[in-house]
């Protein structure tokens, strides 16, 4: 079997690749239109503006921390399973935005970002138990989804409780 081990420009290159894809197919699925802005916020919600910059630079460092680690993993199941854990992350990020945006169910999205959360401090522990930089660079990303968790949760108390939400009928229902 040829090892997993690649340069470090192959690996920024898929490593971006991936992350932009994440980024494109989440940002897809956000809608910020007269539904969003008809829901009750919190007093302390950052500007919309915001989120899209920090997602920018929560997207540069996990890339980064996932090259660190790739590159320092001892053996090909070390990288197997941070893949593994890279992939289940990506997955789960992206679910949050058609759940909260297009279902326009920000309860269960919240139920789902706790899945999220557990997923990056998965990946918290396992890539710093490779690299402590790699480890660290994604405490940023810890902290962000944990304030959205507590932002997500204070929104479905100020809105709930939410409907069940079919987009086909609904949008037929407000088109009439």
């Amino acid at each position: 079997m040829t090892s997993l081990a690649a340069d470090r420009w192959t690996l920024v290159a898929v490593a971006t690749v991936i992350v932009g894809l994440v980024a494109v197919l989440g940002g897809v699925a956000t809608e910020i239109g007269a539904w969003y802005e008809g829901l009750r916020f919190p007093s302390w919600r950052p500007p919309n503006w915001l989120f899209g910059p920090a997602w920018t630079l929560i997207f540069l460092l996990t890339a980064t921390s996932g090259v660190l680690a790739w590159e320092q993993a001892p053996d090909d199941r070390a990288r197997l399973w941070l893949l593994g854990l890279f992939g289940v992350n990506a997955v789960l990020n992206i679910a949050w935005s058609p759940l909260f945006f297009k279902l326009r169910r920000p309860d269960w999205a919240l139920v789902e970002l706790v899945f999220l959360w557990l997923s990056i401090l998965s990946l918290v522990i396992a890539v710093g138990a490779i690299s402590t930089v790699a480890g660290a660079l994604l405490a940023p990303y810890l902290a962000w989804v944990s304030f959205a968790g507590f932002l997500n949760w204070t929104m479905v108390e100020l809105n709930k409780p939410f409907e069940t939400y079919w987009p086909r009928q609904r949008r037929r229902a407000e088109n009439a």
